[in-house]
Order: structure tokens, then C-alpha cells, then sequence
């Protein structure tokens, strides 16, 4: 697998990642044993690149990727997040905080839970506006200053955010949602100012949450606490006219010789060379299927042919169903 940069003079990762959300949340039951085994693989195979976040379980992700990277600590690249405060008597429940005194304590507990001495990318996962920016961009730059964190990044954040962080400490990586499905960082000028200060895009949810793998035919494939039955993209008649949009990439993609993952991924990664793409799966053969993308160079005719079976906003409905924490 190539490399890529993770911002300007950065680390360099294998140019796709692994997203570890769905291993121990929001997408129903998962196989422990079966998830450890995909994280070996996609080391296996050159992913270097592994995401998680305090917030996912809450807490048990971590252990997981903690038990999974044990004895593989120097072949990983290893990021996580804080920032969305969970109460685990009410899973549904969300509060932020980038308050100083917090970030010390989550920092703590996410290196105990992994079992390390340092995180590669520590992400403030969403934006607490209840405190200017810069108070809790400073206390991350304490956290680089000590040795617990090598490179800090931002997640779902407005470019002005952006701005006012990086005039703090250098961001090395904006995680944004970016798919086909999803390119409003296209508009709201994110990737303008990312690319600007040279900034790494991680682009979580590639794949438009599974849609754009093109085996999700209908919602009721979705166990009962799967999170997407709530997404809006996801529902009544956003779901059958999102299903027409990946019939179409499917369609392409068959054309190619290709699985609609690998194409969609594909396009990702020929957006530029700074992006990282982070898809999530808990399967070894869909990691796989997935690294197989970075093999897939599309020609400029292919990716025109993507582009007009698959426009920016093709997709109906919004990201999420609560839109106001992200872009802040």
C-alpha cells in the first residue's frame, strides 16, 4: 500500500485507514474475536492508520483496540478523540466539553484503556462553544509539550474554528464525513482552508455508513439498535431515492470490474493526496475488499462517469438528524 502525508510535513500512513466505531457501537452486535482479527489484517495488508474515540461504547472501544494493537504498538498509527460526553445510564444522551480540566482527565483515561504511553492524533471530536476555541487548543498543546500526544487534530469543525485552532497549535488532520454521498466540505469551506494551511483530510464514513457498498437493499437488513435507522439518508423515501443513486455507482462499478466499495473508496482517494480515507467494518473479508480500492486508479473518464451518475447532492436527506453540532 502507498503512503500518504498527514499534513504538511507529517507522519506518513498507509493511505487508507481503519475506522473501529462499528466494533463496539451504533451499528448493533459485533464479533469481538472477528473485529481483532480485521484489525490484524488490515496490518497486515499496510493499514497503519487506526481511529477510534473515547465516546464509542463509551469506553470500550478503546479496550478493544488496546487488546488488538498489544505486542503491534510500532506498526500502528493511532488516533483518537475526546470531546462528546456520553452518560452510560442514558446512551442516547450527548453533552461536549473541551474545558481544560476534562481533556487532562479524558487523555488519562484513553491511555490507560489503550495501553499505551502516547496517542499519534489526539482529535477534539466535536466543538464545545461554550469556551473560545483557543482555551482548549492550549491545553492540547500541553498535552503535545508532555510526550503524551505526537500530532493533534479537529473534527466537523467550521473553517473559522479551524483558523482560530491552528493559530494556537498546528492542526495536522481535519476528520470530516466525505464521500460521494457527503461533500458539503466542498461548499462550507473546510477543504478551502484545510488545503490552505496544509491540513490532512481524514474522511470518515467513505462508504455513506455502508450505503455505498451497495448491499444494504433495505432497512430491514438493519438490526433494531442500529443507529441508521434513525439517520435521515436512511428513512422512507430519502432510503429509495438514496438506493437509486448507489444502483447507479453499482452499476459503474461493474463496468469497472470492480465492487461499488472499491469504487466509491477509489474516488475518495483520487480527490487528492491528502486525504486519508477511514472506512469502518468489522469483517476481515470486507478489510479486504476494502485495501483492495488502493489498487483501483480510476481513469479521468471513469471518475466523469462517477460524477454524472453521482453528483454533489445527489444524496437526500441530511448527514444526521441533529445537524447542529457539526460545522461549528
Amino acid at each position: 500500500m502507498q503512503q500518504r502525508t498527514v499534513g504538511t510535513n507529517g507522519p506518513l500512513v498507509g493511505e487508507l485507514g481503519l475506522g473501529t466505531m462499528g466494533m463496539s457501537d451504533f451499528y448493533g452486535v459485533a464479533d469481538e474475536a472477528e473485529s481483532i482479527r480485521t484489525i490484524h489484517r488490515a496490518l497486515d495488508l499496510g493499514v497503519t492508520m487506526l481511529d477510534t474515540a473515547d465516546m464509542y461504547g463509551p469506553y470500550t472501544n478503546e479496550e478493544l483496540v488496546g487488546r488488538a494493537i498489544s505486542g503491534r504498538r510500532d506498526r500502528v498509527f493511532l488516533a483518537t478523540k475526546f470531546g462528546i460526553v456520553r452518560d452510560p445510564n442514558d446512551p442516547a444522551k450527548r453533552g461536549f466539553s473541551g474545558k481544560p480540566e476534562y481533556i487532562r482527565e479524558s487523555i488519562e483515561g484513553s491511555l490507560k484503556r489503550l495501553g499505551v504511553d502516547h496517542i499519534d492524533l489526539y482529535y477534539q471530536h466535536r466543538i464545545d462553544t461554550s469556551l473560545p476555541i483557543e482555551e482548549t487548543w492550549g491545553a492540547l498543546a500541553e498535552l503535545v509539550a508532555a510526550g503524551k500526544v505526537r500530532y493533534l487534530g479537529i473534527s466537523e469543525a467550521s473553517a473559522e474554528t479551524i483558523r482560530r485552532a491552528n493559530a494556537v497549535h498546528k492542526i495536522a488532520a481535519l476528520q470530516s464525513e466525505y464521500s460521494l454521498f457527503s461533500r458539503d466540505i466542498e461548499d462550507h469551506g473546510n477543504l478551502a482552508v484545510m488545503r490552505e494551511l496544509g491540513i490532512a483530510l481524514v474522511a470518515y464514513s467513505p462508504l455513506g455508513r455502508g450505503f455505498l457498498s451497495g448491499t444494504i437493499r433495505s432497512i430491514d437488513q438493519l438490526a433494531p439498535d442500529d443507529y441508521r435507522r434513525f439517520s435521515p439518508r436512511f428513512q422512507g423515501e430519502n432510503f429509495v431515492k438514496n438506493l437509486e443513486v448507489v444502483d447507479r455507482v453499482v452499476d459503474v462499478a461493474k463496468e469497472i470490474g470492480a465492487t461499488p466499495s472499491q469504487v466509491a473508496l477509489a474516488w475518495v482517494l483520487a480527490q487528492g493526496d491528502d486525504i486519508v480515507p477511514i472506512p469502518g467494518t468489522t469483517k476481515v473479508t470486507r478489510i479486504e475488499e476494502n485495501v483492495g480500492a488502493t489498487q483501483l486508479k480510476l481513469t479521468a473518464e471513469q471518475l466523469g462517469r462517477i460524477e454524472a451518475v453521482a453528483p454533489k447532492g445527489a444524496a437526500v436527506g441530511e448527514r444526521y438528524a441533529d445537524m447542529s453540532f457539526v460545522n461549528r
